[in-house]
């Protein structure tokens, strides 16, 4: 059985090794027709790095590397311009 492909924007690159993925998906409302916008989180191993906030970035499907990582990075098909930088550091919430 062939392995999934998602493409999704990195959000999150805190950690070393592990970046937080949103793939964006539209859906059809079952009842009012109206297309939805959802997104689907996914936890992606980066073992050399090479992806940052902001990056579009493409995942696949792999067994289970940790709690929440069942996805690993194959490639980075765009890099994030910095201003693209600068609105996602301003969205996030500090903590």
């Amino acid at each position: 059985m062939p392995k999934r492909l998602l493409i999704g924007q990195v959000t999150r690159d805190s950690s070393p090794t592990t970046r937080r993925v949103e793939v964006p998906r539209l859906v059809k409302h079952e009842v009012y027709g109206k297309t939805m916008r959802r997104r689907t989180i996914c936890y992606a191993h980066d073992a050399d790095g090479i992806s940052k906030n902001g990056d579009t970035v493409e995942i696949e499907e792999s067994r289970p590397l940790s709690k929440l990582k069942r996805w690993v990075l194959t490639r980075v098909v765009a890099k994030a311009s910095a201003s693209q930088n600068a609105a996602i550091v301003a969205e996030t919430p500090a903590s």
